[in-house]
């Protein structure tokens, strides 16, 4: 199976907003409102400062996205890049799509002198993923992230 991996441009705007969803839909088992998180795509994807989007194609056909932020380490001095909104279309799960944008971005990642290192979160129980993420070099950084959400997405899908 053929993958390229590039920068996503506005006209993945749905395609990326529908990954999103789907992925909460799947991860936290609620969906939150289309009208909001296309926006919110849209504002990332027109302000990098905000996150970059890349998407994964097979033959031309997006099946794959990650959003990468930067986390400045003053302990490292250095960037750390977080991977985020990633989602694979479930057709194209096992193939390798998630490890060819992984390796994408940890290839600019390692060009990158201020970049120190890469990480993401993932659900305790997403075993699948923990189970890619560990085969790609990635191990548990002992750290649980906390969160007070003011603009928390409705309960149910």
């Amino acid at each position: 199976m053929p993958i390229t991996i590039r920068p996503a441009n506005p006209t993945d705007r749905d395609f990326i907003a529908a990954g999103n969803i789907s992925l909460a839909v799947e991860t936290e088992g609620r969906a939150p409102p289309l009208e909001l998180v296309t926006a919110g795509v849209a504002n990332a994807l027109a302000d990098p400062s905000k996150g970059r989007f890349y998407i994964a194609e097979n033959e031309g056909t997006a099946v794959g996205q990650v959003l990468v932020q930067r986390e400045w380490s003053d302990w490292r001095n250095g960037w750390f890049w977080w991977l985020a909104s990633v989602h694979v279309l479930p057709a194209y799960r096992g193939h390798g799509i998630f490890r060819a944008l992984y390796e994408h971005i940890r290839a600019l990642a390692r060009a990158d002198e201020s970049v120190c290192g890469l990480r993401l979160y993932v659900e305790d129980h997403n075993h699948r993923a923990l189970a890619v993420y560990a085969a790609l070099g990635m191990h548990d950084g002992h750290y649980r992230v906390y969160e007070e959400d003011f603009r928390p997405p409705p309960e149910s899908a």
